[in-house]
């Protein structure tokens, strides 16, 4: 009797149970966007509705001695007609040090200015979200909110979003919740990238439990996810970093006759190679996101998750980078969050 009592209840509770709902979306990180077979390919298998675009980034210029916009992109082509635009605008976390209210409350109309003119090339008529990623700190928090408020005060209505980053949301206390509608946590670029090691500074489970938790299941913004699909190399000249190398590829370390293969993921370099800005005896250290990783994330965050629905956002939509990845395995890895 009892067991068939217990039996009901977990039939009734997984009954009840809904599945959250999950959107998949793409970043575009390129200063030129056109029309690419391969990544429309990808939207629509995985009947993808919003493009998340880097607009711009925003820096100090010393000449002027104001932000200025960097490195805007280009439209070569319009979006595709059935593509929202989410328009994202990077702002240097430098430029909040020694501002003045004033001065944010000009870079705010600026910004938007920039922003509804670069939507207008994209062939969008309007944009129902923007989203700013800073990665600020709590010396820069007042400033950075600020701003960011003067940004939502001029939005007529459009949903303002954030990145979150991990350490932005391990001590709420000290960084404070940023005034959005949405934030969207960066699960990745998550460890001590300049660090001498065999340690994976992309993508790294252990590293993501320090910082996830209650802050995750309680934050009180709607949050959304990043999870990462790009690679590189970590450069390491006499056990100094010495920079990141995103053009080499696997296959170019895997060569007997350039490359020593000394363990886990680390390489030696045996001639120069200055195309790709490594020298002989350099140190590298190969980084990426495999799809065991991404599962694993996956299914680590799904059940500290609150809300019912999330958009899930991949970084970045680029041919190189998605093909080594299928969109049933992208889906796959999004129902895991469900």
């Amino acid at each position: 009797m009892t067991y068939r009592f217990l039996l009901l209840l977990l039939l009734l509770f997984s009954a009840c149970k809904t599945e959250r709902k999950i959107d998949t979306a793409f970043y575009f990180w390129k200063t030129r966007y056109k029309w690419e077979p391969t990544e429309l390919q990808y939207l629509d298998s995985l009947h993808v509705k919003k493009l998340y675009v880097r607009i711009m980034d925003v820096s100090f210029d010393e000449t002027s001695g104001s932000p200025v916009p960097v490195t805007p992109i280009i439209f070569k082509n319009p979006l595709p007609r059935n593509l929202e635009i989410v328009p994202v605008v990077f702002i240097s976390n430098n430029i909040l040090s020694d501002i003045s209210k004033a001065q944010l409350h000009e870079l705010a109309s600026r910004v938007l200015r920039f922003v509804e003119a670069k939507v207008h090339q994209s062939g969008k008529s309007k944009f129902t979200e923007l989203q700013i990623d800073c990665d600020w700190t709590a010396s820069t928090r007042d400033n950075y909110f600020y701003l960011l408020q003067q940004i939502r005060d001029v939005l007529k209505g459009e949903v303002l979003s954030a990145t979150l980053r991990l350490h932005q949301l391990k001590n709420l206390e000290r960084n404070g919740i940023p005034p959005v509608d949405r934030v969207m946590l960066m699960c990745y670029n998550m460890g001590n990238l300049r660090k001498y090691g065999d340690q994976n500074s992309i993508l790294d489970l252990a590293e993501l439990k320090k910082y996830a938790g209650d802050n995750l299941t309680h934050y009180p913004v709607q949050m959304d996810l990043g999870l990462p699909l790009f690679s590189w190399a970590v450069v390491f000249r006499n056990k100094q970093y010495a920079g990141i190398s995103k053009t080499i590829r696997l296959a170019e370390l895997q060569k007997r006759n350039q490359f020593n293969f000394t363990g886990k993921n680390r390489y030696h370099a045996l001639v120069n190679m200055p195309q790709y800005g490594i020298r002989a005896n350099d140190e590298l250290r190969w980084e990426d996101s495999s799809l065991e990783q991404l599962r694993e994330v996956a299914d680590y965050l799904s059940p500290l998750l609150s809300r019912d629905s999330l958009n899930l956002i991949y970084f970045h939509l680029d041919e190189a980078t998605i093909k080594h990845y299928s969109p049933y395995e992208l889906q796959k890895t999004a129902d895991l969050l469900r």
